[in-house]
């Protein structure tokens, strides 16, 4: 077993079935019978231009990896780790009809990341007996939103026509403006992209301390559970790109007999490809040799089916105190909006527009004391400058000219006001 390293690990190249950099532009829609030559991931490479582009990056993932660190090292800290629901909101970006996957293909998706994280895979049983004490329930869930960031009703996923034909990795597909669709609330949504992706990309993912605006998974429409992209259609790239949202990294450490900075996971050469039989040695690693059942080694989806401890531990502690992930944790998004009441009392804002302070008043002109609200911008992002007073004031001085969406509740009834801060 190796030792672990908390240092930040560049890397090398994961996209080893397309010839050109992913961030050469955009390629000719793929037909829907072609067959991948091999698992194509672009996470590490999206890392490295995001590093090369952001010289604050590498500290903030350094920090990352200091309460890693922290956190698996502290035995306490991981037993009591509580489950974790994380809401996500998928963007489903079609060009054909084809790409235009049903709602009941992405349910199926979360059905196959909730099984996998959970250990609930109808595969786990095949775990060689070498690795099975290490395969985890990572106590990590998925679930549709069902609050916009708005405070809305949703059912988690946008359905948008596009006429760009295939997506490289070079985050446009999360870009309204360049024909994808922006992301929600980073700290609150997991964003999963479903387009056409080209290159022979399978999929990407955002490891923990980039842009809020680029943060998330994209993956190939096809490879959703009974996708065309086979032997890579049974949902495991989603599970797998999740896992590098997660922190993890590829299991062969991106480099010759590298370092996935997980401690239980046998040191291997490099990636994996089809289905290998069990042992395959490689780096003086025997008996046991790889464990190229992990979903984050390159094998078929048919061929993954574990995460170990070591990377539960890993993932767990984002969301942990001080954890990059934790807003996930606290989220509200998977929790449908209540619905206010028949006799719950109208609210209103005075005056609007307003410069500095907002008063939230009932239809009997009084302060509405019992009630708070959050303020977002027409994008859905909330600006937490603001705050509610115990008279039912809202101060928004410090918010930038322009018009924002306010969500008012007393607890049990919800309204939505709209106001122009000038």
């Amino acid at each position: 077993m190796k030792k672990t390293f908390y240092s930040l690990s560049l890397g090398v190249a994961c996209l080893a079935s397309a010839s050109v950099s992913a961030q050469n532009g955009l390629r000719a829609v793929q037909p829907a019978t072609q067959q991948l030559a091999g698992r194509g991931c672009a996470s590490m490479e999206v890392l490295n231009d995001q590093l090369a582009s952001d010289p604050t990056l590498a500290q903030r993932m350094a920090a990352i990896e200091s309460q890693t660190a922290r956190f698996v090292a502290d035995p306490v800290a991981k037993r009591t780790t509580a489950a974790v629901t994380i809401p996500v909101v998928v963007h489903v970006l079609y060009n054909t009809t084809a790409q235009n996957v049903s709602d009941a293909q992405v349910q199926a998706q979360l059905d196959v990341l909730n099984q996998d994280f959970a250990k609930t895979n109808s595969d786990a049983s095949l775990v060689p007996a070498a690795f099975a004490g290490l395969a985890a329930n990572t106590n990590v869930q998925f679930a549709l939103a069902k609050r916009t960031p708005t405070g809305g009703a949703t059912n988690g996923i946008i359905h948008k026509y596009t006429r760009t034909s295939s997506w490289s990795s070079n985050d446009a597909v999360k870009n309204s403006k360049r024909g994808g669709d922006d992301a929600w609330d980073a700290t609150k949504y997991l964003n999963i992209w479903v387009c056409n992706l080209g290159q022979g990309l399978l999929g990407y993912a955002q490891f923990p301390g980039g842009s809020a605006a680029t943060d998330g998974v994209v993956i190939l429409y096809s490879s959703l559970p009974g996708g065309s992209a086979a032997p890579y259609n049974k949902g495991r790239t989603a599970t797998h790109e999740v896992g590098h949202y997660l922190n993890l990294r590829h299991i062969w450490g991106d480099a010759s007999c590298g370092n996935d900075l997980v401690s239980d996971t046998p040191t291997q050469q490099t990636s994996n490809y089809g289905c290998p039989t069990f042992p395959k040695v490689t780096c003086s690693n025997g008996p046991n040799g790889d464990m190229f059942m992990n979903y984050m080694d390159y094998t078929d989806d048919a061929c993954m089916y574990m995460f170990s401890a070591g990377q539960s531990s890993r993932m767990n502690a984002l969301f942990a105190t001080g954890g990059a992930r934790a807003g996930l944790a606290t989220s509200n998004g998977a929790t449908a909006p209540l619905v206010a009441g028949t006799t719950a009392e109208s609210m209103k804002l005075y005056p609007n527009p307003a410069s500095d302070q907002v008063s939230i008043r009932t239809a009997m002109d009084t302060p509405a004391s019992n009630w708070t609200a959050r303020v977002y911008d027409l994008r859905g992002y909330e600006m937490k400058q603001t705050r509610t007073s115990d008279n039912g004031t809202l101060d928004v001085s410090s918010l930038p000219a322009g018009f924002y969406q306010v969500v008012l509740t007393d607890g049990v009834n919800v309204q939505h006001q709209r106001f122009q801060k000038q």
